[in-house]
Protein backbone atom coordinates (compact mmCIF):
# COMPACT_ATOMS: atom_id res chain seq x y z
CA UNK A 1 0.00 0.00 0.00
CA UNK A 2 0.99 3.31 -0.72
CA UNK A 3 -0.03 6.32 1.04
CA UNK A 4 -0.88 9.46 -0.64
CA UNK A 5 -1.38 13.29 0.15
CA UNK A 6 -3.58 14.27 -2.49
CA UNK A 7 -7.25 14.90 -1.99
CA UNK A 8 -9.23 13.21 -4.36
CA UNK A 9 -13.09 13.94 -5.49
CA UNK A 10 -15.19 10.80 -6.17
CA UNK A 11 -17.15 11.46 -9.01
CA UNK A 12 -19.50 8.25 -9.43
CA UNK A 13 -19.87 4.66 -8.20
CA UNK A 14 -18.53 1.71 -10.24
CA UNK A 15 -20.79 -1.90 -10.64
CA UNK A 16 -18.54 -3.33 -7.33
CA UNK A 17 -19.72 -0.40 -5.10
CA UNK A 18 -16.23 1.44 -5.45
CA UNK A 19 -15.93 5.11 -5.67
CA UNK A 20 -14.61 6.52 -9.06
CA UNK A 21 -12.38 8.88 -9.24
CA UNK A 22 -9.15 11.06 -11.26
CA UNK A 23 -5.97 12.08 -9.30
CA UNK A 24 -3.78 14.52 -10.70
CA UNK A 25 -1.92 12.70 -13.34
CA UNK A 26 -5.72 12.02 -15.13
CA UNK A 27 -5.38 7.99 -13.49
CA UNK A 28 -9.07 6.75 -12.99
CA UNK A 29 -8.77 5.74 -9.08
CA UNK A 30 -11.26 2.84 -7.99
CA UNK A 31 -11.99 3.59 -4.05
CA UNK A 32 -13.40 1.28 -2.20
CA UNK A 33 -15.32 3.27 0.80
CA UNK A 34 -15.88 6.25 -1.11
CA UNK A 35 -19.04 7.39 -2.42
CA UNK A 36 -19.70 9.98 -4.88
CA UNK A 37 -19.18 13.58 -3.80
CA UNK A 38 -16.81 13.17 -1.54
CA UNK A 39 -13.35 14.31 -1.09
CA UNK A 40 -10.80 11.73 -0.06
CA UNK A 41 -7.30 10.46 0.65
CA UNK A 42 -6.14 7.29 -0.93
CA UNK A 43 -3.58 4.52 -0.01
CA UNK A 44 -3.12 3.13 -3.03
CA UNK A 45 -2.63 -0.88 -3.37
CA UNK A 46 -2.49 -1.80 -7.14
CA UNK A 47 -0.88 -0.12 -10.09
CA UNK A 48 -1.65 -0.55 -13.72
CA UNK A 49 -0.91 2.17 -16.53
CA UNK A 50 -4.41 3.42 -16.84
CA UNK A 51 -5.74 3.53 -13.46
CA UNK A 52 -5.28 2.56 -9.34
CA UNK A 53 -7.30 0.76 -6.92
CA UNK A 54 -7.47 1.81 -3.93
CA UNK A 55 -8.80 2.10 -0.07
CA UNK A 56 -10.14 5.69 1.84
CA UNK A 57 -7.73 6.37 4.65
CA UNK A 58 -9.29 9.96 5.32
CA UNK A 59 -12.35 11.82 4.55
CA UNK A 60 -12.22 15.46 4.11
CA UNK A 61 -16.54 16.39 2.66
CA UNK A 62 -19.13 13.38 3.41
CA UNK A 63 -21.81 12.66 0.91
CA UNK A 64 -25.39 13.62 2.43
CA UNK A 65 -26.31 9.99 1.44
CA UNK A 66 -23.65 8.52 3.54
CA UNK A 67 -25.28 6.48 6.86
CA UNK A 68 -24.24 4.38 9.36
CA UNK A 69 -24.26 0.78 8.40
CA UNK A 70 -27.14 -1.54 9.76
CA UNK A 71 -24.77 -4.38 10.77
CA UNK A 72 -21.86 -4.20 12.71
CA UNK A 73 -19.73 -6.83 10.70
CA UNK A 74 -20.01 -4.71 7.68
CA UNK A 75 -16.26 -3.67 6.41
CA UNK A 76 -15.18 -7.39 7.56
CA UNK A 77 -17.96 -9.81 6.17
CA UNK A 78 -17.84 -9.49 2.15
CA UNK A 79 -21.50 -9.95 2.23
CA UNK A 80 -22.65 -6.31 1.32
CA UNK A 81 -20.75 -3.57 0.22
CA UNK A 82 -23.19 -0.77 -0.05
CA UNK A 83 -24.57 -0.68 3.28
CA UNK A 84 -22.80 2.72 4.38
CA UNK A 85 -24.55 4.38 1.10
CA UNK A 86 -28.30 5.32 1.63
CA UNK A 87 -30.64 2.62 0.17
CA UNK A 88 -32.52 5.04 -1.89
CA UNK A 89 -29.42 5.86 -3.46
CA UNK A 90 -28.35 2.49 -4.00
CA UNK A 91 -31.05 2.23 -5.84
CA UNK A 92 -30.65 5.38 -8.21
CA UNK A 93 -27.51 3.98 -8.85
CA UNK A 94 -28.42 0.86 -10.14
CA UNK A 95 -30.93 2.52 -11.83
CA UNK A 96 -27.99 4.64 -13.46
CA UNK A 97 -25.82 1.76 -13.94
CA UNK A 98 -28.49 0.05 -16.56
CA UNK A 99 -28.88 3.04 -18.09
CA UNK A 100 -25.18 3.40 -18.61
CA UNK A 101 -25.06 -0.05 -19.74
CA UNK A 102 -28.03 -0.17 -22.16
CA UNK A 103 -26.20 3.28 -24.05
CA UNK A 104 -22.57 2.82 -23.50
CA UNK A 105 -22.98 -0.77 -24.65
CA UNK A 106 -25.77 -1.52 -26.46
CA UNK A 107 -26.06 1.91 -28.29
CA UNK A 108 -29.70 2.29 -27.10
CA UNK A 109 -31.88 3.88 -24.77
CA UNK A 110 -35.48 2.78 -23.21
CA UNK A 111 -38.27 5.25 -24.48
CA UNK A 112 -40.09 5.01 -20.84
CA UNK A 113 -38.03 4.50 -17.79
CA UNK A 114 -40.01 2.15 -14.94
CA UNK A 115 -40.02 2.64 -11.79
CA UNK A 116 -37.47 0.88 -10.08
CA UNK A 117 -39.05 -2.41 -8.20
CA UNK A 118 -37.79 -1.87 -4.35
CA UNK A 119 -38.85 -4.06 -0.97
CA UNK A 120 -37.76 -4.79 2.42
CA UNK A 121 -33.93 -3.80 3.42
CA UNK A 122 -33.34 -6.51 5.62
CA UNK A 123 -33.90 -9.40 6.06
CA UNK A 124 -34.89 -10.02 2.98
CA UNK A 125 -32.53 -12.85 2.39
CA UNK A 126 -34.04 -16.26 2.05
CA UNK A 127 -30.75 -18.07 0.26
CA UNK A 128 -27.34 -17.86 1.47
CA UNK A 129 -24.94 -20.20 1.36
CA UNK A 130 -22.90 -19.86 4.53
CA UNK A 131 -18.83 -21.68 5.05
CA UNK A 132 -18.05 -23.37 8.03
CA UNK A 133 -14.75 -23.51 9.43
CA UNK A 134 -13.09 -25.24 12.19
CA UNK A 135 -10.66 -22.85 13.46
CA UNK A 136 -8.22 -24.79 15.63
CA UNK A 137 -6.30 -21.87 16.80
CA UNK A 138 -9.26 -20.21 18.08
CA UNK A 139 -10.47 -23.14 19.52
CA UNK A 140 -14.58 -22.49 18.05
CA UNK A 141 -16.30 -22.97 14.83
CA UNK A 142 -17.09 -20.28 12.68
CA UNK A 143 -20.23 -20.05 10.22
CA UNK A 144 -21.15 -17.05 8.05
CA UNK A 145 -20.36 -15.33 4.70
CA UNK A 146 -16.29 -14.97 3.80
CA UNK A 147 -14.34 -11.64 5.16
CA UNK A 148 -14.31 -8.85 1.99
CA UNK A 149 -11.73 -9.87 -0.48
CA UNK A 150 -10.79 -13.14 1.60
CA UNK A 151 -11.22 -16.95 2.01
CA UNK A 152 -11.18 -16.76 5.96
CA UNK A 153 -14.58 -17.10 7.02
CA UNK A 154 -15.57 -13.87 9.04
CA UNK A 155 -16.06 -14.16 12.84
CA UNK A 156 -19.72 -12.83 12.92
CA UNK A 157 -22.69 -13.59 15.53
CA UNK A 158 -25.42 -12.29 13.45
CA UNK A 159 -26.14 -11.05 9.72
CA UNK A 160 -28.83 -8.50 9.17
CA UNK A 161 -29.73 -9.15 5.81
CA UNK A 162 -30.90 -12.96 7.01
CA UNK A 163 -34.40 -13.05 8.53
CA UNK A 164 -34.11 -12.76 12.10
CA UNK A 165 -34.78 -16.01 12.92
CA UNK A 166 -32.14 -17.18 10.94
CA UNK A 167 -29.51 -14.95 11.80
CA UNK A 168 -30.14 -16.00 15.29
CA UNK A 169 -29.12 -19.46 14.52
CA UNK A 170 -25.45 -18.49 13.40
CA UNK A 171 -24.38 -18.99 17.14
CA UNK A 172 -26.33 -22.22 17.88
CA UNK A 173 -25.03 -23.58 14.79
CA UNK A 174 -21.78 -22.83 15.81
CA UNK A 175 -22.07 -24.97 19.07
CA UNK A 176 -23.69 -27.63 17.24
CA UNK A 177 -20.73 -27.87 14.88
CA UNK A 178 -17.97 -27.88 17.43
CA UNK A 179 -19.93 -30.71 19.30
CA UNK A 180 -19.53 -33.07 15.95
CA UNK A 181 -17.43 -35.92 15.35
CA UNK A 182 -16.96 -34.47 11.70
CA UNK A 183 -16.78 -30.76 12.38
CA UNK A 184 -13.44 -30.75 9.95
CA UNK A 185 -15.34 -32.34 7.45
CA UNK A 186 -18.21 -29.72 7.02
CA UNK A 187 -17.57 -27.32 4.63
CA UNK A 188 -20.70 -25.29 4.27
CA UNK A 189 -24.63 -24.87 5.15
CA UNK A 190 -26.46 -23.61 2.39
CA UNK A 191 -30.14 -22.02 3.62
CA UNK A 192 -33.18 -22.04 2.10
CA UNK A 193 -36.57 -20.75 3.60
CA UNK A 194 -40.00 -21.22 1.99
CA UNK A 195 -43.38 -20.09 3.03
CA UNK A 196 -43.73 -22.54 6.07
CA UNK A 197 -40.16 -24.62 6.69
CA UNK A 198 -36.76 -23.24 7.00
CA UNK A 199 -33.94 -25.60 4.96
CA UNK A 200 -30.39 -26.14 6.24
CA UNK A 201 -27.78 -28.37 3.56
CA UNK A 202 -25.70 -29.89 5.65
CA UNK A 203 -22.57 -30.37 2.97
CA UNK A 204 -20.53 -33.63 4.55
CA UNK A 205 -17.23 -34.70 3.09
CA UNK A 206 -17.24 -37.76 5.13
CA UNK A 207 -20.33 -40.21 6.34
CA UNK A 208 -21.61 -38.98 9.44
CA UNK A 209 -21.62 -41.03 13.14
CA UNK A 210 -24.57 -42.31 14.54
CA UNK A 211 -23.84 -39.45 17.18
CA UNK A 212 -23.92 -36.25 14.65
CA UNK A 213 -27.01 -37.19 12.97
CA UNK A 214 -28.84 -37.60 16.37
CA UNK A 215 -27.49 -34.31 16.84
CA UNK A 216 -28.91 -32.84 13.49
CA UNK A 217 -32.13 -34.15 15.03
CA UNK A 218 -31.88 -32.84 18.58
CA UNK A 219 -31.17 -29.61 16.14
CA UNK A 220 -34.09 -29.00 14.37
CA UNK A 221 -36.56 -30.25 16.88
CA UNK A 222 -35.38 -27.06 19.22
CA UNK A 223 -34.93 -24.64 15.86
CA UNK A 224 -38.17 -26.00 13.69
CA UNK A 225 -35.78 -25.95 11.16
CA UNK A 226 -35.29 -29.07 8.29
CA UNK A 227 -31.95 -30.99 7.71
CA UNK A 228 -30.97 -32.02 4.41
CA UNK A 229 -27.98 -33.59 3.87
CA UNK A 230 -25.41 -33.41 1.13
CA UNK A 231 -22.73 -36.34 0.71
CA UNK A 232 -21.46 -35.29 -2.68
CA UNK A 233 -22.77 -33.21 -5.84
CA UNK A 234 -26.47 -31.52 -5.90
CA UNK A 235 -27.40 -34.42 -7.04
CA UNK A 236 -26.95 -36.49 -4.02
CA UNK A 237 -29.18 -33.77 -1.67
CA UNK A 238 -31.63 -35.95 0.34
CA UNK A 239 -34.15 -35.07 4.02
CA UNK A 240 -32.46 -36.38 7.02
CA UNK A 241 -35.88 -37.06 8.15
CA UNK A 242 -39.28 -37.42 5.64
CA UNK A 243 -42.00 -35.66 6.99
CA UNK A 244 -43.08 -32.25 8.26
CA UNK A 245 -43.94 -29.36 5.96
CA UNK A 246 -42.96 -29.20 2.14
CA UNK A 247 -40.45 -26.92 0.95
CA UNK A 248 -42.14 -24.16 -1.23
CA UNK A 249 -42.97 -20.67 -1.61
CA UNK A 250 -45.92 -18.77 -2.94
CA UNK A 251 -47.29 -16.34 -6.31
CA UNK A 252 -50.31 -15.39 -4.10
CA UNK A 253 -51.82 -13.54 -6.48
CA UNK A 254 -51.36 -16.17 -9.52
CA UNK A 255 -52.93 -18.56 -6.67
CA UNK A 256 -49.75 -20.62 -7.38
CA UNK A 257 -47.23 -22.72 -4.80
CA UNK A 258 -43.63 -23.63 -6.10
CA UNK A 259 -42.53 -26.72 -4.25
CA UNK A 260 -38.54 -27.08 -4.67
CA UNK A 261 -35.35 -28.27 -4.06
CA UNK A 262 -33.08 -26.69 -1.03
CA UNK A 263 -30.36 -26.61 -4.16
CA UNK A 264 -32.30 -25.70 -6.87
CA UNK A 265 -31.88 -22.29 -8.30
CA UNK A 266 -34.67 -19.73 -7.08
CA UNK A 267 -34.42 -16.09 -6.16
CA UNK A 268 -33.27 -15.18 -3.11
CA UNK A 269 -35.76 -12.29 -1.90
CA UNK A 270 -39.13 -13.67 -2.28
CA UNK A 271 -40.91 -10.38 -1.16
CA UNK A 272 -39.45 -8.80 -4.69
CA UNK A 273 -40.05 -11.96 -6.70
CA UNK A 274 -43.61 -11.67 -6.16
CA UNK A 275 -43.25 -7.61 -7.46
CA UNK A 276 -41.15 -8.89 -10.16
CA UNK A 277 -43.15 -11.62 -11.48
CA UNK A 278 -46.30 -9.58 -11.26
CA UNK A 279 -44.64 -6.92 -13.17
CA UNK A 280 -43.70 -8.67 -15.91
CA UNK A 281 -46.92 -10.51 -16.68
CA UNK A 282 -48.01 -6.62 -16.91
CA UNK A 283 -45.72 -5.50 -19.16
CA UNK A 284 -46.10 -8.94 -21.35
CA UNK A 285 -49.69 -8.74 -21.17
CA UNK A 286 -50.36 -12.10 -22.73
CA UNK A 287 -53.70 -12.53 -23.82
CA UNK A 288 -56.00 -15.63 -23.67
CA UNK A 289 -55.88 -16.59 -27.31
CA UNK A 290 -51.90 -16.24 -27.13
CA UNK A 291 -49.06 -18.41 -27.25
CA UNK A 292 -46.07 -17.70 -25.24
CA UNK A 293 -42.27 -19.17 -24.86
CA UNK A 294 -40.97 -18.91 -21.70
CA UNK A 295 -36.89 -19.09 -22.31
CA UNK A 296 -34.70 -20.56 -19.50
CA UNK A 297 -37.71 -21.09 -17.32
CA UNK A 298 -35.92 -22.49 -14.27
CA UNK A 299 -39.11 -24.26 -11.98
CA UNK A 300 -41.63 -21.97 -13.77
CA UNK A 301 -41.31 -19.11 -11.85
CA UNK A 302 -42.91 -17.34 -14.76
CA UNK A 303 -44.44 -20.07 -16.65
CA UNK A 304 -47.33 -21.35 -14.88
CA UNK A 305 -48.44 -17.31 -13.97
CA UNK A 306 -48.20 -17.05 -17.68
CA UNK A 307 -50.28 -19.71 -18.03
CA UNK A 308 -53.46 -18.79 -15.94
CA UNK A 309 -53.48 -16.25 -18.56
CA UNK A 310 -52.38 -17.03 -21.70
CA UNK A 311 -53.88 -19.92 -23.89
CA UNK A 312 -50.20 -21.60 -24.13
CA UNK A 313 -46.84 -21.61 -22.74
CA UNK A 314 -44.02 -23.30 -23.92
CA UNK A 315 -41.06 -23.37 -21.01
CA UNK A 316 -37.76 -24.29 -22.06
CA UNK A 317 -34.90 -24.83 -19.62
CA UNK A 318 -31.04 -26.42 -19.81
CA UNK A 319 -31.28 -29.37 -16.94
CA UNK A 320 -33.66 -32.25 -17.56
CA UNK A 321 -33.95 -32.14 -13.97
CA UNK A 322 -35.27 -28.72 -13.55
CA UNK A 323 -37.94 -29.62 -17.09
CA UNK A 324 -39.28 -32.27 -14.45
CA UNK A 325 -40.07 -30.82 -11.58
CA UNK A 326 -41.65 -27.71 -13.79
CA UNK A 327 -43.91 -30.50 -15.10
CA UNK A 328 -44.50 -31.91 -11.84
CA UNK A 329 -45.41 -27.85 -10.33
CA UNK A 330 -47.60 -27.48 -13.33
CA UNK A 331 -49.27 -30.43 -12.06
CA UNK A 332 -49.39 -29.14 -8.71
CA UNK A 333 -51.24 -25.76 -9.87
CA UNK A 334 -53.73 -27.55 -12.01
CA UNK A 335 -51.88 -26.07 -15.40
CA UNK A 336 -50.25 -28.94 -17.22
CA UNK A 337 -52.92 -28.72 -19.76
CA UNK A 338 -51.77 -24.99 -20.63
CA UNK A 339 -48.01 -25.72 -20.47
CA UNK A 340 -45.28 -27.81 -21.99
CA UNK A 341 -41.86 -27.78 -21.08
CA UNK A 342 -38.62 -28.92 -23.24
CA UNK A 343 -34.74 -29.38 -21.99
CA UNK A 344 -32.05 -27.74 -23.95
CA UNK A 345 -28.87 -25.83 -24.55
CA UNK A 346 -30.07 -22.35 -25.23
CA UNK A 347 -26.36 -21.50 -25.36
CA UNK A 348 -25.88 -22.87 -28.77
CA UNK A 349 -29.05 -22.39 -30.83
CA UNK A 350 -29.67 -22.29 -35.00
CA UNK A 351 -32.26 -20.22 -36.36
CA UNK A 352 -33.78 -22.86 -37.92
CA UNK A 353 -33.78 -24.85 -34.29
CA UNK A 354 -35.60 -21.60 -32.88
CA UNK A 355 -38.21 -21.73 -35.71
CA UNK A 356 -38.90 -25.58 -34.72
CA UNK A 357 -40.29 -24.61 -31.38
CA UNK A 358 -43.51 -22.40 -33.28
CA UNK A 359 -44.72 -18.73 -33.41
CA UNK A 360 -45.14 -17.27 -30.47
CA UNK A 361 -47.03 -14.06 -29.94
CA UNK A 362 -45.05 -13.33 -26.92
CA UNK A 363 -41.84 -14.34 -25.28
CA UNK A 364 -40.39 -14.06 -21.89
CA UNK A 365 -36.78 -14.02 -21.05
CA UNK A 366 -35.10 -14.87 -18.33
CA UNK A 367 -31.33 -15.84 -18.60
CA UNK A 368 -28.59 -16.44 -16.19
CA UNK A 369 -25.28 -13.97 -16.10
CA UNK A 370 -23.93 -14.89 -19.32
CA UNK A 371 -27.03 -13.41 -21.08
CA UNK A 372 -29.08 -15.03 -24.19
CA UNK A 373 -26.85 -14.13 -26.98
CA UNK A 374 -27.31 -17.03 -29.08
CA UNK A 375 -31.08 -16.76 -27.94
CA UNK A 376 -31.07 -13.35 -29.42
CA UNK A 377 -28.46 -13.89 -32.46
CA UNK A 378 -30.64 -16.73 -33.88
CA UNK A 379 -33.51 -14.42 -33.64
CA UNK A 380 -32.11 -11.45 -35.53
CA UNK A 381 -30.26 -13.76 -38.15
CA UNK A 382 -34.33 -15.10 -38.77
CA UNK A 383 -35.33 -11.22 -39.33
CA UNK A 384 -32.01 -11.22 -41.89
CA UNK A 385 -32.67 -13.97 -43.58
CA UNK A 386 -36.49 -15.34 -43.08
CA UNK A 387 -35.91 -17.85 -46.41
CA UNK A 388 -34.43 -19.94 -43.74
CA UNK A 389 -38.05 -20.26 -42.17
CA UNK A 390 -40.71 -19.48 -44.16
CA UNK A 391 -43.73 -18.70 -42.11
CA UNK A 392 -42.04 -17.93 -39.36
CA UNK A 393 -43.42 -15.08 -37.30
CA UNK A 394 -40.87 -13.03 -34.84
CA UNK A 395 -42.72 -12.25 -31.32
CA UNK A 396 -44.44 -8.77 -30.85
CA UNK A 397 -43.31 -8.19 -28.05
CA UNK A 398 -40.15 -9.37 -25.29
CA UNK A 399 -39.83 -9.19 -21.83
CA UNK A 400 -36.21 -9.72 -20.72
CA UNK A 401 -35.38 -9.94 -16.72
CA UNK A 402 -31.69 -9.76 -16.76
CA UNK A 403 -29.33 -10.50 -13.34
CA UNK A 404 -26.53 -8.56 -15.67
CA UNK A 405 -26.78 -5.05 -17.17
CA UNK A 406 -23.77 -5.33 -19.41
CA UNK A 407 -24.99 -9.05 -21.04
CA UNK A 408 -28.60 -7.30 -21.37
CA UNK A 409 -27.40 -4.47 -22.74
CA UNK A 410 -25.33 -6.69 -25.21
CA UNK A 411 -28.53 -8.72 -26.29
CA UNK A 412 -30.59 -4.94 -26.20
CA UNK A 413 -28.20 -3.85 -28.96
CA UNK A 414 -28.66 -6.65 -31.06
CA UNK A 415 -32.43 -6.55 -31.02
CA UNK A 416 -32.70 -2.76 -31.48
CA UNK A 417 -29.84 -2.38 -34.29
CA UNK A 418 -30.44 -5.63 -35.81
CA UNK A 419 -33.82 -7.67 -35.12
CA UNK A 420 -36.15 -4.73 -36.02
CA UNK A 421 -37.30 -4.63 -32.33
CA UNK A 422 -37.73 -0.78 -30.10
CA UNK A 423 -36.68 -0.97 -26.59
CA UNK A 424 -39.64 0.72 -25.17
CA UNK A 425 -39.13 0.34 -21.22
CA UNK A 426 -36.50 -0.95 -18.84
CA UNK A 427 -35.38 -0.08 -15.36
CA UNK A 428 -34.07 -1.92 -12.33
CA UNK A 429 -35.05 -4.17 -9.95
CA UNK A 430 -33.36 -3.65 -6.11
CA UNK A 431 -33.38 -7.89 -5.65
CA UNK A 432 -30.24 -7.33 -3.56
CA UNK A 433 -30.21 -3.96 -1.35
CA UNK A 434 -27.09 -3.46 0.22
CA UNK A 435 -25.08 -4.97 -2.52
CA UNK A 436 -23.66 -4.21 -5.47
CA UNK A 437 -25.58 -6.49 -7.51
CA UNK A 438 -28.17 -5.07 -10.60
CA UNK A 439 -31.32 -7.11 -11.72
CA UNK A 440 -33.31 -5.26 -14.08
CA UNK A 441 -36.10 -5.47 -16.78
CA UNK A 442 -36.70 -4.58 -20.37
CA UNK A 443 -39.41 -4.63 -22.75
CA UNK A 444 -38.56 -4.96 -26.49
CA UNK A 445 -41.44 -4.31 -29.30
CA UNK A 446 -42.19 -4.36 -32.96
CA UNK A 447 -44.00 -2.91 -35.01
Amino acid sequence: MTASDEWLTVESLDLEAQGVAHNAEGKVVFIEGALPGEQVQVSVGRRKNNWEQATMTALRRESSQRVTPGCRHFGTCGGCKMQHFHVGAQVATKQRALEDALWHLGKTKAERVLRPIEGPAWGYRYRARLSVRHVVKKGTVLVGFHERKSSYVADMDSCEVLPRHLSDLLLPLRVLITAMDQRDRLPQIEVAIGSEVTALVLRHLEPLSDGDLQRLREFAAAHAIQWWLQPKGPDTVHLLDEGGPPLAYGLPEFGITMPFKPTDFTQVNHQINQVLVSRALKLLAAGPDERVIDWFCGLGNFTLPIATQAREVLGIEGSESLVARSRENAQVNGLAHKTSFVARNLFEITPAELAAYGNAEKWLVDPPREGAFALTKALVDLHADPAVAPGYLPPKRIVYVSCNPATLARDAGLLVHQGGYRCTAAGAVNMFPHTAHVESMAVFERD
